[in-house]
């Protein structure tokens, strides 16, 4: 029960923590289900396992399919936590502290997603080993594993240095009856956290250390990424502008994820008080940024290739712009940065609707720009022959969706296990400046943050039309 004795830290650790102590039925619905498209992923990939990679589309012409372009795709959007979240931690922007923990999160389950389609790629996962202990420093693919692993080690280390206090909070608030296991987990993961000055500044100074330390690292992967493509002898790959282009376009979809999960997790938990307006307007200007930086580099792209012209170059543009893959380049064109353009500067309609719907535009976009640069230039003859012909078939299918059903669901396992805002940091931030309007007036009336939302917008509403009417 909402009382208005109740301050605002123990509101914000009641709603933060409830979705940790309860369990819906429509929550267990939706893993089950997620985990059947999981498990049908995993049959699809025996299938694959069984009688090779000729259970794919990819032949000796077209190598490569859906699987590095998932690969690309998720590992672009993780750069939504360690980069961003790192970025905002370093210029101190107070805003930032609901928003750190779900996009340092995003950041670890992309990492892990993507780094398993290079695996699924190989058709024989025991090659790892012989990648590892037999490759050649001069490969970019070897690169690829160092790098990789050290992103995911670093942004694991980023995502658990924030997390101690609440790993404490959560031991100290569970009960003499808790479960056992669960108590002894906090206990371990809390590292004997008791909230001493001296804690907090070991802390305070190890999370800047990483935030520095995050930052080229998370930098080097998409660059390393990108070398893999630039560093092959393909129409549209050869290119030295591939580096910053990835890293943008990382950076653009990763925002736009975490405008995704920030506007799901703030529905469904009740998070209106802490995921305001603000963060999803600050987000999306951040995100319109990286729009029009990602569109100048798409420029520069294809204007260098069309004016050196060469015969390879000029298949690949035409298949691009008007024959098999027009759709897939056009629909990135106007559905990814065209249209969420525009809804973000026209301003018309509510905020979190129109950043939403920006967000998911841009990242369907996204998925097929990059299908667009991996599919089209493997298609392109090398020699006077037939252009190359790729179609995916069910398998890879099965695995495209198992993979991003198995995004979802580590995303939602890790919900029901660790607060997905970080309550010391935006306790210490309300303690440290005025409360927000919303939070002060839900501690006055009793009333629920949308609804005082609600009354503020009309307020503002009204007060604009008299303005027009004077």
């Amino acid at each position: 029960m909402r009382t208005r004795a109740e301050s605002y830290e123990q509101r914000l650790e009641r709603v933060v923590l409830n979705p940790l102590s309860q369990t819906t039925r429509g929550y267990k619905l939706f893993v089950l289900s997620l985990l059947a498209v999981v498990g049908w992923g995993l049959y699809a990939y025996y299938i694959q396992l069984r009688y090779g990679l000729g259970a794919t589309g990819m032949r000796d012409v077209v190598m490569w399919g859906l699987y590095l372009v998932n690969f690309v795709f998720f590992i672009g959007i993780s750069h939504a936590g360690t980069l961003i979240s790192a970025i905002l931690r370093v210029t101190q922007a107070g805003w930032r502290t609901p928003v750190t923990r779900m996009a340092e999160l995003i950041t670890v389950v992309a990492i892990s997603i993507g780094a398993l389609m290079p695996l699924i790629d190989l058709g024989r996962p025991e090659r790892v080993w012989e990648l590892i202990a037999f490759g050649r420093f001069q490969s970019p693919l070897l690169w690829d594993i160092v790098s990789i692993t050290s992103y995911l080690t670093g942004s694991l280390i980023y995502l658990y240095l924030p997390t101690i206090p609440d790993f404490a909070l959560m031991r100290d608030r569970l009960g003499y009856y808790a479960n056992p296991v669960k108590r002894l987990i906090y206990t371990v993961l809390a590292v004997g956290w008791r909230g001493t000055p001296e804690q907090h500044r070991r802390l305070e100074k190890a999370i800047g250390i990483m935030a520095i330390t995050i930052i080229p690292i998370a930098i080097s992967v998409h660059t390393v990424v990108s070398y893999v493509f630039s560093m092959t002898l393909r129409p549209g790959w050869n290119s030295t502008v591939f580096g910053i282009y990835f890293v943008i376009g990382a950076i653009f979809s990763g925002i736009a994820s975490i405008l995704i999960v920030m506007a799901i997790f703030r529905k469904f938990y009740h998070l209106e008080e802490y995921l305001t307006e603000r963060h999803f307007r600050n987000l999306g200007y951040l995100m319109l940024v990286a729009l029009f930086i990602y569109l100048y580099l798409t420029f520069g792209e294809y204007l260098t290739v069309a004016y050196k012209m060469q015969v390879e170059e000029k298949h690949l543009l035409e298949t691009l712009f008007v024959g098999s893959n027009a759709l897939w380049f056009w629909f990135f064109v106007i559905a990814g940065l065209v249209i969420p353009a525009l809804i973000i500067i026209l301003r018309k309609g509510p905020v979190i609707p129109r950043m939403v719907i920006a967000a998911v535009l841009i990242n369907i976009a996204m998925w097929i720009k990059r299908f667009a640069i991996v599919i089209p230039s493997l298609q392109v003859p090398l020699m006077p022959f037939d252009f190359g012909a790729y179609y995916p078939t069910w398998v890879e299918w099965s695995i495209t969706a198992g993979a991003f059903a198995g995004f979802i669901l580590i995303f939602a396992i890790f919900a029901k296990l660790v607060p997905l805002i970080s309550i010391w940091e935006v306790a210490e931030g309300a303690r440290e400046t005025p409360q927000p309007r919303v939070a002060t007036l839900v501690e006055q009336s009793g009333m629920k943050p949308e609804e005082i939302e609600a009354l503020l917008s009309k307020a503002v509403a009204e007060k604009g039309r008299s303005r027009v009417e004077q």
